[in-house]
């Protein structure tokens, strides 16, 4: 147990330089002697990786890479790195218990490394065994070729090599609907525009602008299709655009199979309007992740158990975490994957203990709710942690569950982090008073109750390198300092009732409450939409509804205008989206409806009038609109 410690006492926000490795060192004559005794067993351990698939394989197979080891005491964790041509091993799968990485070199031929580190639990002993894995050209012709991925709804287009100077992209229609399209993809350069790698370290590449010695030959081009509909037939070319004008290339059939995967009922009350584009992506809480076009077809899922789909990215790719309350930490997981499914990077809450521990930081019981992109190539993500409070949230010792914010580099390694025990005043209590058991509570293991204190739900990376947090159970959305991970944490102001900010409106109740999703407008950060949903205002009326809501923040004037106030219709206790659109409307999407548990989603013009409308027949996390499944 733990009492509350005095504000002098309190720990600043950290940051850790580059990897995390540089400061695992131990720091007594103990463990250097365990490390000398230690290296005797090293020796009796070692690891062969064995491919699913003999080489070489396509681009685009999916590759069983499974670890087999000898010696050691029986209890292992296994690393997964892999180094693609002239780069450096990037993390793919930190230490887990898994054995077996899937893989495959997706949208490039040639010969990758493939790492695995098996770690001896019991005696940290390591082993480390490379593997070189060619993947070569799926077409081998003249004529490009359409190749099956692990996804049933996604392709992959496999064209031959294109002229330097120009780029291509493909184009796939279904008849009687619109054309689709790819993202171009530059045609191979010239080789002395190539560049060649010279590491300084392992961990350090350093670019250095001299040619190639000899010039590795350009490589085809391969894009994934995605967005289709299953049981449909389209029509598939890819068009090279050139200096000279536009080629295109033949047209090639493609019919999708039916779909292995039924999506829950959604029904469009209010059809979108012609001006309304995109997809919709669901998170789904109890169910795989999905898109669907705006009638509601599906065009994509992803099958592999997760609990939110916290972001799409950029090129087709997403961030996840899997949140397990009964599970070890272990069992917490961050992934980021691509539109086929392939994992792209992947931790957990046990590795990231073990870095927080030689960092003299709060452990995490698990990840929760978000995870979003640092530039970069890193990534931040919640985690919860909890501590024994005496006479702080009640009288004696009393459970606490607060939040740790860690920022992680491109290969998932600890940089920076944030707790709200050392941030936020432990006296101010849930709003609502939550505890757990009970419904969204993360995993907790030193009393068989505890207080659900701040609840973060949402993070964003603001354009002056600092992070916004919301906090759903102090009605708060905070300004951290972050400053490219060189900040303290000092909480820069929290918008929201009580807060720093006053609020112009002439609604009688504008403040949000239990809040999700608050996002500063890209390239605007004035403009902060947010799904109110409403608690505190229902816990008064219980006839209060849900609220999609535009803020105007002026962080001069300490001033927050609601500009977008809109009665969504109904109560979401929990969960729910907002969102800006390139046409200037807004969405506001997801929730949890009750008590039919169910959700709405949808578009607003910045008049609050409604011009799109969807029920699901579940709760959603949270609803994003995107242009394709290319581009968030």
């Amino acid at each position: 147990m733990a009492d509350l410690k005095p504000e002098s006492s309190l720990r600043p926000s950290k940051h850790y330089p580059g990897s995390v490795a540089p400061v695992l060192r131990f720091r007594n004559s103990l463990f250097l002697f365990l490390i000398a005794s230690l290296s005797v067993s090293a020796q009796s351990l070692s690891v062969v990786l064995a491919p699913s698939v003999p080489a070489p394989a396509p681009v685009g197979t999916l590759v069983g890479f499974t670890a087999i080891v000898s010696g050691g005491t029986g209890s292992f964790s296994y690393r997964f790195r892999v180094a693609r041509p002239d780069l450096p091993l990037r993390v793919i799968r930190d230490f887990s218990p898994s054995n077996q990485l899937n893989w495959t070199a997706s949208l490039a031929e040639g010969t990758y490394q493939i790492e695995v580190t098996a770690r001896d639990n019991n005696t940290q002993s390591t082993a480390v065994s490379t593997l070189s894995y060619p993947f070569i050209p799926a077409v081998t012709g003249s004529d490009p070729v359409i190749s099956p991925t692990a996804n049933p709804l996604v392709f992959l287009y496999s064209a031959p090599v294109c002229a330097a100077g120009a780029r291509m992209r493909v184009e796939f229609q279904a008849p009687g609907d619109a054309a689709h399209f790819t993202p171009y993809q530059n045609c191979s350069p010239p080789c002395p525009e190539r560049r060649r790698i010279i590491a300084s370290s392992s961990h350090h590449p350093v670019r250095q602008g001299v040619p190639f010695t000899s010039c590795p030959a350009p490589t085809t081009m391969n894009f994934y299709l995605a967005g289709l509909r299953p049981d449909t037939t389209y029509l598939v070319n890819h068009v090279i655009e050139t200096p000279n004008g536009e080629q295109t290339g033949p047209q090639l059939s493609l019919t999708t199979p039916s779909s292995q995967f039924t999506p829950p009922a959604l029904t469009i009350s209010q059809p979108a309007p012609p001006t309304s584009t995109g997809l919709l992506l669901h998170s789904n809480l109890y169910g795989p992740s999905f898109a669907t076009d705006l009638a509601g077809n599906l065009v994509w899922y992803y099958v592999t158990p997760i609990t939110f789909l916290t972001q799409p990215e950029q090129g087709g790719r997403f961030l996840s975490l899997t949140w397990n309350p009964s599970g070890a930490p272990v069992d917490q997981i961050f992934r980021e994957f691509d539109v086929a499914g392939t994992t792209l990077r992947e931790t957990n809450a046990e590795r990231i203990n073990e870095q927080l521990t030689a960092l003299g930081v709060r452990n995490i019981t698990g990840f929760h709710h978000d995870a979003r992109s640092l530039p970069g190539g890193g990534v931040v993500l919640l985690g919860s942690t909890e501590q024994i409070m005496t006479n702080v949230q009640g009288p004696g010792p009393v459970d606490v569950i607060g939040d740790l914010i860690i920022a992680l580099d491109q290969d998932l390694q600890v940089a920076w982090t944030w707790d709200a025990f050392d941030h936020l005043d432990p006296h101010r209590m849930a709003t609502l008073g939550e505890t757990c058991p009970g419904s969204g509570c993360p995993p907790y293991h030193l009393a068989a109750k505890a207080n659900d204190w701040v609840h973060g739900n949402a993070l964003q990376y603001l354009d002056d390198g600092n992070l916004l947090y919301s906090s759903r159970h102090q009605d708060w959305v905070m300004k951290l300092d972050y400053e490219d991970g060189k900040g303290n944490g000092d909480v820069l102001w929290r918008l929201g009732p009580d807060g720093d900010f006053q609020m112009i409106s002439s609604d009688p109740s504008p403040w949000f409450s239990h809040q999700h999703d608050p996002d500063f407008v890209p390239g605007d950060e004035t403009v902060l939409t947010v799904y109110d949903d409403g608690n505190l205002r229902e816990a008064v009326d219980p006839n209060a509804h849900s609220r999609g809501q535009v803020l105007l923040v002026d962080e001069k004037a300490m001033t927050a205008t609601l500009t977008v106030n809109v009665d969504l219709g109904a109560f979401s206790f929990a969960l729910g989206s907002a969102q800006f659109l390139p046409d200037g409307n807004y969405q506001f999407g997801g929730g949890w409806i009750v008590p039919s548990n169910t959700s709405n989603t949808f578009e607003v013009d910045p008049s609050g009038n409604f011009l799109y409308s969807l029920h699901a027949a579940i709760p959603e996390f949270r609803t994003y609109r995107i242009a394709d499944l290319y581009n968030p």
